[in-house]
């Protein structure tokens, strides 16, 4: 037997062309005892409905159930926003990057070399944190005399 024509409208079934009566001609065909080996893997997919026991109907009362369940259920009151509250994702991002941002440059300091303890020993030698720095500051008298001293 040729099964061109089924062969073509499972084609046109794959490319959704289909129309509810073709559909039908599968489903009719799929449900029959004989069928080539080809095509039996189709035979699943077409022949479900038989196969499926009957799937409950909403019957006409549904919508009066449903509808009463919906009366008797509470109305949700819409809140309010404020701006502030709209904002305050943005706050916290713009807080967040402010600490990064100081953190950030903490880390860039230049650290001396010298530990603090050296600095404050020779602040008391009268030597001034300009000249320790390599500036061209220069140092009064009184305190030159010191340091040859």
């Amino acid at each position: 037997m040729d099964y061109k024509y089924i062969d073509q409208l499972l084609e046109r079934y794959w490319n959704a062309e289909t129309s509810l009566e073709e559909e039908d001609i599968l489903r009719s065909f799929f449900s029959q005892e004989n069928i080539p080996a080809e095509l039996e893997t189709y035979r699943s997919l077409f022949a479900y409905e038989q196969q499926e026991p009957k799937a409950d109907r909403l019957d006409e009362a549904f919508d009066e159930r449903i509808l009463s369940m919906t009366e008797k259920a509470e109305p949700v009151k819409a809140r309010t926003i404020t701006l502030t509250q709209r904002l305050m994702p943005l706050f916290k991002a713009a807080a967040v990057i402010a600490v990064i941002l100081t953190l950030s440059n903490a880390m860039q300091a230049p650290l001396n070399d010298e530990p603090a303890t050296a600095n404050t020993e020779s602040m008391q030698q009268g030597v001034s944190v300009a000249q320790q720095m390599g500036d061209s500051a220069k140092v009064d008298s009184m305190r030159q005399s010191m340091l040859t001293e």
